[in-house]
């Protein structure tokens, strides 16, 4: 199944992977990259099951912050120019619209 993942696009100028495909149960990794980032900024990865509203999943600063559901993790690179969004194993039911943003 697919995870498609789109930017949003501010004075951060983020990118990120177009779409990764994966099979239940077998980990995968969502890129973005941000070079512009701010010192104060957090980086937010939302979640858009189809037909329905986005949902937060996380929010972060540095380093490494671990997410319940679905389980995984959001990995910040040292720099904060970059983060992947790590899903252990993921479900048919997580396969979604996964959005990477940036702001304060």
């Amino acid at each position: 199944f697919f995870f498609s993942s789109t930017a949003a696009v501010g004075r951060a100028q983020v990118k990120q992977d177009p779409s990764t495909e994966t099979s239940e149960g077998t980990e995968i990794s969502i890129n973005c990259s941000h070079p512009n980032i701010q010192a104060g900024d957090y980086i937010y990865w939302y979640r858009q099951l189809l037909g329905r509203a986005p949902e937060l999943l996380v929010r972060g600063i540095k380093d490494t912050k671990a997410l319940s559901d679905p389980p995984g993790r959001l990995s910040v690179a040292a720099d904060r120019r970059s983060n992947a969004l790590w899903l252990g194993q993921p479900r048919r039911e997580d396969a979604a619209v996964y959005y990477c943003a940036v702001g304060d």
